[in-house]
């Protein structure tokens, strides 16, 4: 239900853009618009803004019904409500499967690298 509301919804979009572009400009912004267009009747003025005020209310109504539906849709809207409550927490991932090098870093039964001597804080540097 909500798939067809929303390309019902796409389509009043699309009409209401068509139909506020092809309306002629009255305030002249920008310096263009007015003149004589093949819609500068009054009475095409006035069916023009008939139908920018029918789609403009029907726009008003698939947005409230598709955020209803939204907010009370029975599935879950978080990704991590999707996670089954066993395997949170346990760290069996896609990476832990993999098998790779464990979280310090080092192989196991490797030495760890010496760290080297402190350098004298009074030294000056050398740049070497």
């Amino acid at each position: 239900m909500q798939t067809v509301l929303i390309v019902i919804h796409l389509m009043i979009v699309l009409a209401l853009v068509g139909v506020v572009l092809i309306q002629r400009s009255e305030g002249g912004g920008l310096g263009i618009g007015g003149g004589s267009g093949f819609m500068s009747a009054r009475g095409t003025a006035n069916a023009l803004t008939r139908t920018t005020a029918i789609l403009a209310a029907l726009f008003f109504v698939t947005s409230l019904a598709l955020g209803i539906m939204g907010r009370y849709e029975q599935r879950p809207t978080d990704i991590l409500d999707r996670i089954p409550a066993t395997q949170q927490g346990q760290g069996n991932g896609i990476l832990d499967s993999l098998g790779g090098q464990p979280a310090g870093g080092a192989a196991p039964g490797a030495a760890a690298p010496a760290q080297p001597a402190p350098a004298d804080p009074t030294a000056v540097p050398t740049g070497k």
